[in-house]
């Protein structure tokens, strides 16, 4: 059936089930940016329309862009085009690794306003590398000129298996003491103590489904499923589909760096395994073949090092290397059928690429390659910052919570 404005009835119904935070929704993903776009899509009517975007304007978080082109042969006023307002607030993200971090402060749209690099040892434990983080983002706030009731969360990348209900990691083997630690409780502690502001939402997330996020956000947005492989000190995998991270049932999915392989029979892992893919392809493995042949090498940034000033002992291994990922990688192809497949991490150059291609090129089926592209990380040692930073962004205006959050602030 039609309704007198032409739309069906079934879009009727969903338009008046539309709120003010799926009309937000609507502007942010471009999907209808005027007023009249957004009666269109949702069905609302005109009156309808201005009572649920005025909540939005006077929250701060909508607002008047430029006129857009009249569309009508007939003439008559210019759309307004309705925009996403970034200034109202900010987000703090940090990644951290085994031997370092990373932390940002970061506008509502990604931008990077202030970024902080240092040594932080994640075997310290969740206490005393959590309270670091605190004081390292109070001073990025006073770096970026932003004031601490600016932010509106917190996104925090870990090298290990995260369950994201909880927001505690699972079973880490490369982070003792923070089996089933309170994460969020303890960051968030840090904050206000260094800070003086209140709690804010954290959200902890595994680094490279951070990294896959920020990646195909920014560089390949219309890829629906996308794959991202960081092998660093050790060798994780984010997958992006439908333009969410797929995590499994409890954060498990992606660590391909415990797949058993038949090179690493005799090589002994982190997680107390022999035979994990880690242990023979990892920087920290390739690391230890450098140091087992004379050469001054003790993690993945190191090799990372030495590939760039064109070391010939590690560019044999980095390409050895990749071909055991790359043999691995054969099967995670044919399984997802990506359209990208990111290279990433401290070995993610041309020696490891190579040996990469070979290996997966040989084992999958044409099939599951022919509409492939291997590339390497667009946005490099910033992109579990950016990933970390939209995760809280699409956490805070997802629809559902911008209702929450409107109502709690009395519009």
């Amino acid at each position: 059936m039609t309704t007198p404005d032409g739309t069906t009835a079934k879009a009727a119904k969903a338009g008046s089930q539309a709120s003010s935070g799926d009309l937000l929704e609507l502007v942010r993903s471009g999907r209808a940016t005027t007023r009249g776009a957004l009666q269109q899509v949702t069905g609302l009517s005109r009156a309808t329309v201005g009572q649920r975007l005025d909540r939005l304007f006077r929250a701060g978080w909508l607002r008047e862009g430029a006129a857009g082109p009249v569309d009508s042969p007939l003439g008559g006023r210019p759309s307004v085009r309705l925009e996403f307002d970034d200034s109202h607030g900010v987000v703090l993200a940090a990644d951290l690794d085994t031997r370092h971090a990373r932390a940002a402060v970061l506008s509502l749209t990604g931008e990077l306003l202030a970024e902080h690099a240092g040594p932080l040892l994640v075997e310290e434990g969740p206490d005393a590398v959590l309270g670091e983080l605190g004081r390292w983002f109070a001073e990025l706030l006073e770096k970026a000129g932003h004031r601490a009731h600016e932010v509106c969360g917190i996104g925090l990348a870990v090298p290990g298996p995260v369950d994201s209900d909880t927001g505690r990691v699972v079973q880490p083997p490369i982070m003792p003491g923070w089996d089933g630690y309170d994460i969020r409780g303890r960051l968030t502690r840090a904050f206000t103590e260094h800070t003086g502001a209140g709690p804010v939402p954290v959200l902890v997330d595994n680094d490279a489904n951070l990294m896959a996020y920020g990646e195909q956000r920014t560089a390949h947005p219309d890829c629906s499923a996308f794959v991202l492989v960081k092998v660093s000190t050790g060798i994780g995998a984010g997958v992006v589909v439908g333009g969410t991270i797929y995590r499994g049932i409890d954060g498990g999915a992606g660590d391909i760096g415990h797949i058993r392989v038949p090179e690493g029979a005799d090589a002994l892992c982190r997680c107390g395994s022999y035979g994990c893919l880690a242990a023979v392809a990892s920087g920290g493995a390739v690391a230890r073949r450098l140091a087992e042949s004379g050469v001054a090498a003790a993690s993945g940034s190191d090799v990372r090092d030495l590939l760039t000033s064109g070391h010939p002992g590690a560019a044999a291994f980095a390409r050895e290397a990749g071909r055991h990922v790359g043999d691995v990688l054969a099967t995670v192809v044919t399984l997802l059928n990506p359209g990208v497949l990111m290279i990433a991490g401290d070995l993610a150059g041309t020696a490891f690429l190579t040996g990469v291609r070979e290996l997966l090129y040989q084992r999958a089926l044409p099939r599951s390659t022919a509409h492939l592209d291997v590339v390497t990380s667009r946005l490099g040692e910033r992109a579990a910052l950016v990933g970390g930073g939209a995760l809280v962004v699409e956490h805070l205006y997802a629809p559902e919570r911008v209702e929450e959050r409107l109502h709690a602030m009395g519009v």
